[in-house]
């Protein structure tokens, strides 16, 4: 919008307000951080919005609350369940309910509105919606069943009968490990992989669905698939498993609830009246595969009118073994299909062999559409890399020693039959096709054949909140390669890649947590993360490696610092990105409990248990740490630790805890230099190596007069070698120091240079996916995101947009670009919880121009790198006279100014 037009619009609204559009509107309600949520198992649920003007300097100054059991009661204006009236103040996020007590299974209809900086109303947002979970175990009216026969992965089933007047129907569904839920037929939902993952002894999730449209007055079916997840993993020969664990029999637990409208409700839950029988699953392994033989799949089993006689009554399962059922408030985002692709390339092998090429390395299901003569089978086998005679390379998926992987499916019919898979996933970019004619007992030898493959990506539904781009296309190709690989290891947790391990390793989740957060909301997967590892914390403190712990692995591979950091940092990323305190209240005691444990394998203030800079570049020896020890890299984080504790106490009031970790975060900073700085030469600190040298740097080990001479040593490294040798610990903070030393040019050309193993290295390599080493050989995983950290370098710092910690949720920001040499523009979008922020930079003969927009009811301190004395212009005038910016002075090499709400075009003269 032109200045001139925008003055002109400000005259109108003072003018005339009484003619004017509201200046503010409501936008983006939302209920625990989620849309219409279901399952919402808190009684006072918290509630955000966001305010949305075209105005410089609009804000919030109240808002006002309305909550219905029904929208008709909301829009006629006479709330039945809370009505807040006009409440004071400028806050949008999580403001608690408080109106009647709410019941389980209950849905609440919403409207907010509010009010501007003139004090005028907005108006009311479009209804939104949320509906209970189980608020107490008395209000479950079902059991856990399973079935009698151990070992197979069973169907379940229930017939019911449905009255006219059916007002809603609402199930409340857990099937342990992975189930999928089915009613006359018909898949409820188009999740994949339910429930999330979880420490199963101590949390289990169900989910809750409204399925009115599914149900139909007379007879109905419920049926129940199972499948064994996380939840049961065996290792028959052959076929890759990870590890082997059970937590005992497959097992489902549901309710359904019929409401009617003369106000009756009716029931229908698990117990043994339900029957059960063996699936068409014969295998089903979270890592191994499955398979799937149509003919033994009953037809009809899931309808009205199919006899169930032959079928076995469940079994209610009477161990207790399980902790209580947790909804919304302990899951995340569920799993779901996001898109499909064809293959790119299809090569055949010779007879009954087929190569299927997707061009993309990504986690996925296939779908299957084959004929044929019944009998005969497709297997499929996954893949990232191939030999060079077509077959699967299982180097980087476990090893073909360890066994291998694949999907089966056997025909029912002679004609067409469609399949997708329900319970196994993998990360890989081929599919290895056999074609198998049915045995000697069913068969002429006659091969089935494929009619159509697809890949359907799948992968958590957290939503995409940012964008990237600049005028060097290699950056947007490393933004493709981090990004897809941080798409195939977000399920329920964050795993470090999605074919050999999908565990939770920790040390990802905090220092890749602000470049996953500028792509995607990460808010809801970061809360269950924590619970996760809460639920993992040994009594002695401990946090292991992994988060759930499904097995247990031996020293510092279950107890590196590195990894075990997650726990302090993640909520301390939580609160700087959402502004919400609740991880850090919530789990704050369990946090000093990790850290005592820290401190009690700790000697002299030097922590020695860790992993080091796991993945650090030798070039042929990847793997375990090489170049910086764990002594090193523990006691660095360590001192880390203590001070964002600090910080945690400092925000929850607790000031004799926070003086505590100042002072243990000087003591530990005073046994690191110690240790490592005093005494030696500056390429010697530490182990002399990259990381060691970053890690001083960054995390602020050095006194000031040490870092010249520590940063030239880096720097010299770096060129000399012409390629990072940081690792999964490291890497992060050799971006930190550089980015604090005005290094991005250094950065860029790390990034970019393809010569020797790095980002564009893997691109130049056909790389489609993050590798799990720099040089991406073929004996590591080509799905890996742990070395991704450049996604925040170019958010937070080649675009500059970061959050203020002293109002953090981005109520206030800090704009602070970084015009590389090698870029001419760049160019970033991230939606924050309280709404759309951008910045662009562009150099021209003219200068170096700059636009940012940031969403009412925020302000920001937009710091633009300038000479002294240069002439700074906003909408073509002096910036310092234009309304809505106030000069705040220099600082360094740069101008600040402060500004509101708004859009803005800043020019800084040549």
């Amino acid at each position: 919008m032109r200045p001139g037009l925008l003055g002109l619009l400000l005259m109108a609204f003072a003018v005339l307000p009484a003619m004017a559009a509201p200046a503010l509107r409501v936008s983006h309600p939302r209920c625990e951080s989620a849309v219409d949520p279901a399952g919402v198992d808190v009684t006072a649920p918290r509630l955000s919005w966001q305010v949305v003007s075209a105005e410089r300097g609009q804000r919030q100054t109240a808002w006002q609350v309305r909550a219905a059991s029904s929208t008709a009661l909301l829009l006629a204006g006479t709330p039945d369940l809370w009505d807040t009236g006009k409440v004071s103040g400028s806050e949008t996020l999580h403001q608690p309910y408080d109106g009647r007590p709410l019941q389980s299974s209950q849905t609440v209809h919403w409207q907010v509105r509010a009010w501007d900086v003139r004090d005028e109303p907005s108006a009311w947002s479009d209804p939104a919606r949320w509906t209970m979970g189980i608020l107490t175990e008395a209000d479950w009216q079902a059991r856990w069943i399973r079935s009698p026969v151990p070992g197979h992965n069973p169907l379940f089933r229930r017939s019911f009968q449905a009255w006219p007047g059916l007002r809603r129907a609402l199930v409340h569904v857990c099937g342990l490990g992975h189930y999928e839920l089915r009613i006359n037929g018909v898949k409820a939902g188009d999740e994949v992989l339910s429930p999330g993952w979880t420490q199963y002894r101590d949390t289990t999730l169900y989910e809750t669905r409204d399925v009115t449209s599914l149900v139909a007055a007379g007879e109905n079916v419920i049926g129940v698939i199972l499948g064994n997840g996380m939840f049961h993993v065996e290792r028959p020969a052959g076929r890759f498993a990870k590890f082997v664990g059970s937590h005992g029999a497959l097992r489902v637990i549901a309710q359904l609830r019929l409401e009617y409208a003369d106000g009756t409700v009716e029931w229908v839950g698990t117990d043994p009246d339900w029957r059960t029988r063996e699936g068409p699953i014969v295998f089903s392994s979270i890592y191994g595969g499955e398979d799937y033989d149509a003919r033994r799949n009953p037809t009809g089993w899931d309808l009205p009118g199919y006899e169930a006689r032959d079928w076995t009554p469940a079994v209610v399962v009477d161990d207790a073994s399980l902790a209580t059922l947790k909804g919304h408030s302990r899951s995340a985002e569920p799993v779901r299909p996001i898109e499909t692709r064809a293959p790119t390339r299809v090569r055949e092998l010779g007879p009954g062999a087929v190569l299927y090429d997707f061009g993309q390395n990504a986690s996925f299901m296939p779908r299957l559409v084959v004929s044929g003569p019944a009998g005969s089978t497709v297997r499929l086998t996954p893949g990232e890399l191939v030999q060079a005679d077509g077959t699967i390379h299982r180097g980087t998926m476990g090893g073909a020693e360890r066994g291998s992987a694949w999907w089966q499916y056997t025909k029912a019919t002679d004609g067409a039959e469609t399949w997708f898979p329900q319970f196994y996933y993998i990360g890989s970019r081929y599919v290895y096709a056999e074609l198998l004619p049915a045995g000697p007992a069913g068969g002429d030898g006659t091969r089935p054949r494929i009619d159509r493959l697809e890949m359907v990506i799948v992968h958590s539904a957290a939503r995409p909140v940012g964008h990237f781009a600049s005028s060097d296309p290699m950056l947007g190709r490393i933004r493709d390669l981090v990004r897809w690989a941080q798409r195939s290891n977000m399920v329920s947790i964050l795993t470090d890649c999605p074919h050999r391990e999908k565990l939770g390793w920790l040390e990802q989740n905090h220092l890749n947590g602000p470049s996953l957060r500028y792509e995607f909301d990460l808010t809801r997967l970061a809360s269950k993360n924590i619970h996760d590892m809460a639920d993992a914390q040994t009594p002695e403190g401990l946090v292991p490696n992994i988060a759930p712990e499904y097995t247990v692995f031996r020293g510092a591979f279950r107890s590196a610092a590195e990894w075990g950091a997650a726990f302090i940092h993640v909520p301390w990323q939580q609160y700087l990105f959402t502004g919400d305190r609740a991880l850090l209240q919530e789990h704050y005691a369990a946090m000093t409990r990790y850290f005592s444990y820290l401190e009690s394998r700790a000697s002299d203030g030097v922590l020695a248990e860790g992993l080091g800079d796991w993945y650090d570049h030798v070039l042929g020896t990847p793997g375990r740490a090489k170049l910086t020890p764990p002594n090193v890299t523990a006691t660095a984080f360590f001192f880390q630790d203590a001070e964002v504790l600090a910080d945690i106490a400092g925000v929850l009031g607790r000031s004799a805890d926070e003086e505590r970790y100042r002072r243990r975060a000087v003591e530990i900073r005073q046994a690191f230099r110690r240790a490592f700085v005093e005494g030696r030469a500056p390429g010697q600190l530490g182990s002399g190596s990259q990381t060691s040298l970053a890690l001083a740097l960054a995390m602020g080990l050095l006194e000031g007069s040490e870092r010249p001479s520590v940063l030239a040593a880096l720097i010299r490294d770096l060129e000399t070698r012409g390629h990072a040798t940081s690792g999964a610990a490291g890497f992060r903070s050799l971006l930190q120091a550089l980015v604090q030393h005005d290094r991005s040019d250094l950065i860029h050309w790390l990034a970019t240079q393809d010569s020797k193993p790095g980002y564009a290295f893997q691109v130049k390599q056909g790389g489609t996916t993050l590798a799990e080493s720099w040089s991406a050989q073929s004996g590591a995983s080509q799905n890996h995101f742990f070395l991704g950290q450049i996604i925040e370098w170019f958010y937070k710092d080649v675009a500059g947009i970061r959050p203020d910690p002293a109002a953090p949720g981005f109520k206030r920001m800090f704009i602070r670009p970084d015009p590389v040499p090698a870029l001419i523009w760049a160019e970033a979008t991230y939606d924050s919880v309280r709404g759309h922020v951008a910045v662009r930079w562009e150099r021209s003969e003219g200068g170096l121009q700059l636009e940012v927009s940031i969403p009412a009811n925020t302000e920001a301190v937009v710091q633009l790198p300038s000479r002294a004395g240069a002439e700074i212009l906003e909408g073509g005038a002096p910036a310092r006279e234009q309304p809505g910016i106030r000069h705040l002075g220099r600082e360094g090499e740069r101008e600040l100014f402060s500004i509101g709400s708004g859009t803005y075009a800043f020019v800084v003269r040549p």
